[in-house]
């Protein structure tokens, strides 16, 4: 094992502990998903949960459900009077995210809706103290237009993938729409003077954006 592997095995086992219930989800996943990787690890879902619990949210919307998993850490991590709304377009994966949102006990606290998160967020009730999109790469700058009016005062926006497997990094062809389009939501935010953003190099890497005040 290299030392960046060990590394990287001691960051995501310090402090972290998965319970059964998110280890059956993640071997469910990897069994019944094409890409299970897609899925929030142990140590991102560690994390936003804390971010929740260091910020006092109390209502949260996510864009991008896909298994639950995150859905499920960030829902524990709520008051008993939170509430979380997830959105997931893909209706082929929606039995298993729900099934686990069950068996979580959380289903009071999570909001499930299916459909394009670009048509649903406009008509969401209130405002959202975190908002963590994870959806459609290509679709990360329209994401960000639409739930930007629904942040609350002092909330927080997350965006994961940001660093998308390194491929930022190099010569991308023209037909890969998602690395275009992380590339494309990147520099969108850096060149916007009204709000405070950073990178955090978790996995994929997760953004961090407030708005000034």
């Amino acid at each position: 094992m290299s030392a960046e592997e060990r590394r990287f095995e001691y960051i995501e086992s310090f402090g972290c502990q998965d319970d059964e219930l998110l280890r059956a989800l993640e071997r469910e996943t990897a069994l019944t998903q094409v890409n299970p990787q897609m899925q929030s690890g142990c140590y991102q879902g560690h994390l936003l949960a804390m971010l929740i619990g260091m910020t006092g949210a109390k209502r949260v919307l996510e864009i991008g459900t896909f298994s639950g998993y995150s859905a499920i850490c960030m829902a524990r991590a709520l008051p008993a009077d939170g509430q979380l709304v997830t959105i997931e377009v893909n209706d082929e994966i929606e039995w298993l995210s729900s099934k686990y949102f069950q068996k979580s006990g959380m289903q009071d606290k999570i909001v499930q809706i299916t459909g394009d998160a670009a048509e649903i967020v406009p008509t969401l009730e209130g405002q959202f103290d975190l908002i963590f999109i994870d959806g459609d790469k290509r679709e990360y700058i329209s994401y960000f237009e639409t739930v930007l009016p629904k942040l609350a005062t002092n909330g927080t926006i997350i965006a994961d993938n940001v660093i998308w497997y390194d491929k930022i990094f190099t010569e991308t062809a023209s037909n890969d729409h998602m690395t275009h389009g992380i590339m494309a939501f990147n520099e969108y935010i850096s060149n916007r003077s009204d709000i405070e953003k950073i990178i955090l190099p978790v996995r994929d890497g997760l953004m961090l954006i407030r708005l000034k005040k």
